[in-house]
């Protein structure tokens, strides 16, 4: 069940990024540079009712810390099928490569500012799951 999420979820953000790389229905032809880029898809399981006041604190201020420390979001999800529906988000986010997602995350942990939203968003303990992955030779996404 779960690979099928995961499986799921990169499509859906593969075709998202790329829907969006190309200007969200430009006529003109899609072309990628994505290089070395790596992708993490990451996914956050909540207590029972916290589902949206993580939603809250990512809307409200993830993304901006995020951009704070060079990730680069790409996509943010719903899980559309009970019982993960109730309590899952999905997100996409690229780095130049290995190393810079290494330095991002250790500098947004490190970050005192977001250690206060945090305690504030009332979120408490969340199940994270993290994926790691790059586009494939025969990803229309290179």
């Amino acid at each position: 069940m779960m690979r099928r999420i995961v499986t799921a979820a990169a499509l859906v953000a593969a075709f998202g990024a790329g829907y969006l790389a190309r200007g969200g229905g430009s006529a003109e032809p899609v072309v990628f540079a994505q290089g070395s880029r790596v992708f993490e898809l990451r996914t956050y399981t909540t207590a029972e009712g916290k589902l949206d006041l993580l939603h809250t604190r990512f809307r409200d201020h993830t993304l901006g810390f995020f951009e704070r420390h060079g990730m680069t979001n790409v996509l943010y999800g719903r899980v559309l099928d009970a019982p993960r529906s109730e309590n899952t988000l999905v997100y996409l986010l690229a780095y130049p490569n290995r190393d810079a997602a290494r330095r991002s995350w250790e500098a947004f942990r490190a970050d005192p500012d977001w250690a206060t939203v945090v305690r504030e968003s009332g979120v408490g303990q969340v199940q994270v799951e993290s994926l790691y992955f790059e586009p494939s030779d025969y990803s229309p996404m290179k």
